[in-house]
């Protein structure tokens, strides 16, 4: 019975593995929770981190004097690192079978993306928690509380960046097949 159940597992993965529709959204949300569990691991840690390292709350740029506070920073890295996971995770497994696109033109409309997808989180992440840090109520929070605030605001603008931003145009732009060639004048010989 045992070796059934393996077997029965096995067909029932590979089966979910290569059907489309809802399917494949799933294995998007999947491979975008991989990516997020990345992205939030290394942003924390580097905002600790930084902190520890700098000492104070914010750090200013060289040269143009510019101080942002660290959790942009560590927005930023973190963001980076979840999307190299999620791109490789998607073009191996989540769209790969669906669409059956080279590497090369999945790294340049990947990278398109994705610096959209990094300016949605980083610029929403700290708009949402400089917005949230003007409650009189939030304020009244203890201290580790009130520091970690950008935590639920990364949660919640990547929540919508990923649901509206990420998995629309992986699905109809970057992993979909398409000859672009007919959008530029071909060359006269």
């Amino acid at each position: 019975m045992g070796i059934a159940m393996v077997d029965w597992i096995k067909k029932y993965a590979k089966d979910l593995s290569a059907k489309g529709g809802i399917f494949m959204f799933l294995r998007a949300q999947f491979s975008s929770q991989l990516a997020s569990l990345t992205d939030f691991f290394i942003t924390v840690l580097l905002a600790n981190l930084f902190k520890l390292f700098y000492g104070a709350d914010e750090y200013c740029l060289p040269f143009v004097n510019y101080c942002l506070p660290l959790y942009v920073y560590a927005t930023f890295i973190g963001s980076i690192c979840g999307g190299i996971v999620n791109c490789t995770i998607n073009y191996r497994w989540t769209f790969k079978d669906a669409y059956k696109v080279r590497k090369r033109y999945v790294v340049i409309k990947y990278l398109t993306v994705w610096v959209g997808s990094i300016f949605l989180n980083t610029y929403g992440t700290y708009m949402l928690t400089e917005l949230l840090g003007k409650l009189v109520w939030l304020q009244k929070l203890p201290g580790l509380l009130q520091d970690n605030v950008f935590i639920f605001s990364k949660i919640i603008v990547s929540l919508v960046v990923g649901f509206v931003w990420n998995f629309n145009m992986q699905r109809i732009f970057v992993y979909k097949n398409r000859s672009f060639r007919k959008y530029f004048p071909k060359k006269s010989k």
